[in-house]
């Protein structure tokens, strides 16, 4: 085995005892990212000097017998992210030339775990999008196909795990962000609870849903990344002051006493692939003969989650994109003369035509005259979807659902057609929503050999339920062994 394949913890094992040291595995990483990247396209940019800086002093902590489990392992970073004196665009030529003066928590929280940043990864501008083709710097393409897209908006983030490019990575999730590439690039995926992980230091999209998470290899490593960037931030105002359990001690064999909820809604879904249908249904039966016990929910009002997201994420994207003017960093139109002309110009110029169509939607939709029947019309449906979510979690502990309609499509397909675009998270929307935690496990393949992945869904800050019932799933299976062929 190459070392850019070991995952996480078989990398730990081996720099623990030695055997390898974070340099050579860095180094190998980096030669990885030189020879694929032309082809994927994951990476903005790669922080290859600062890595190797990185990996020498992991290796002076090792050597005095100081290792935690990311100690000189090469992770990469969705560039949304604030980091440090590395280039943080959110995939936008408004950012195109932003260096931040400080790191973002999660960041802070990975470098005293000792990991190596080896870069910054591609993404939908302002993470608006499901596909990463709205990417103002570059085009990300599936390594399982590159004439297909890998998801979005953390696309780049699952394209680099999957194509071996780093062990592992993190995104960010504001309606499927990294759910829904985890599946359609064949990795594991998770989106804590809301106020799980510090958004401090995230290039805000909607500012009630966004969350960041991991992307691995298998659920192991995702367990232990999760760990590393969990915890409460007193800078971070969303921040919930609890706890956070040690995720890796809840991979544990055996689902007994363990209640799924199959949400019966969810079969007659628009646009739902049989082969998908089919995956999720195989998982389901998985689950089954480890011992968990299916039960049937309703969760009603999640048919109107699709509609509700895109009032109340354009709703607060607009809000939160004002501060981008022009003024006091970032791109800014010098021809302009009259400070209103340069505003314009400068947004005209600077944000992508999907920005600017969620921008203008938003403003609409706060506008007086139409916050009442627009935006707060929306806030009072997610309650009733939170309160659907309350009382199924009444009698199951952990609902599988799918995480795509579709595997991969093509790149280009949806392009000239956003509400179809839209529907393609019309399984993760609702769990942004409802703040709770949703992961994204491989389940299967289409007769294509796509990636197909199912989605695990629990109650408000259970994501250990959740480790445990993928990694019971993942032990049984084989679909996260399978490699693209780049």
């Amino acid at each position: 085995m190459k070392l850019y394949e070991l995952t996480i913890h078989e990398a730990h094992g081996l720099l623990k005892h030695k055997e390898i040291s974070s340099q050579e595995l860095t180094r190998a990483v980096l030669d990885r990212i030189a020879a694929v990247d032309d082809k994927i396209g994951a990476f903005i940019t790669v922080a290859g000097e600062s890595a190797i800086k990185e990996a020498n002093l992991a290796d002076k902590a090792i050597s005095k017998g100081d290792i935690q489990t990311l100690t000189g392992i090469p992770v990469a970073v969705k560039d949304l992210i604030c980091t440090k004196g590395i280039r943080t665009t959110c995939a936008s030529k408004i950012l195109d030339n932003f260096i931040p003066p400080y790191d973002a928590t999660v960041i802070s929280r990975l470098k005293k775990a000792g990991a190596v940043i080896v870069g910054k990864l591609n993404m939908d501008e302002f993470a608006m999008g499901s596909s990463t083709e709205n990417s103002g710097i570059k085009l990300t393409h599936n390594p399982w196909d590159l004439t297909r897209i890998p998801g979005g908006s953390s696309g780049g983030s699952a394209a680099a795990v999957a194509a071996d490019m780093c062990l592992g990575a993190l995104g960010s999730d504001t309606g499927g962000s990294i759910r829904q590439p985890a599946s359609h690039c064949g990795v594991v995926g998770l989106k804590p609870t809301y106020g799980r992980v510090s958004r401090f230091g995230l290039v805000a999209f909607a500012s009630s849903l966004d969350q960041i998470g991991p992307l691995a290899k298998d659920v192991t490593d995702c367990a232990i990344l999760a760990g590393a960037v969990s915890g409460y931030d007193p800078s971070d105002s969303t921040s919930v002051p609890r706890t956070v359990p040690d995720y890796s001690s809840f991979l544990t064999e055996g689902l007994e006493g363990v209640k799924i909820g199959i949400p019966k809604e969810y079969d007659s879904a628009q646009g739902l692939d049989p082969e998908v249908s089919s995956a999720v249904m195989n998982a389901r039966k998985v689950m089954e003969k480890l011992g968990g016990e299916c039960v049937e929910v309703s969760l009603p009002n999640t048919v109107y989650a699709v509609p509700v997201y895109y009032v109340i994420a354009p709703s607060e994207a607009s809000s939160n994109l004002a501060r981008f003017d022009g003024v006091k960093y970032g791109f800014r139109d010098k021809e302009r003369m009259n400070l209103m002309d340069m505003y314009r110009s400068t947004r005209s110029k600077g944000f992508g035509s999907e920005v600017k169509r969620r921008i203008i939607i938003g403003t609409y939709c706060l506008s007086a005259g139409y916050y009442d029947a627009y935006y707060k019309k929306a806030s009072q449906v997610r309650t009733l979807i939170i309160e659907d979510f309350k009382k199924a979690f009444e009698i199951c502990d952990v609902i599988l659902s799918p995480v795509a309609p579709t595997p991969a499509f093509k790149i280009g397909e949806k392009a000239d057609d956003p509400l179809t675009m839209y529907l393609s998270d019309i399984f993760t929307l609702s769990a942004n929503l409802a703040g709770i935690p949703g992961m994204s496990v491989p389940c299967g393949f289409s007769s294509g050999g796509l990636p197909i992945g199912l989605q695990m869904m629990g109650k408000h800050f259970s994501e250990e339920v959740l480790f445990k019932a993928a990694y019971n799933f993942e032990q049984a299976t084989d679909f996260h062994k399978r490699k693209p062929e780049i």
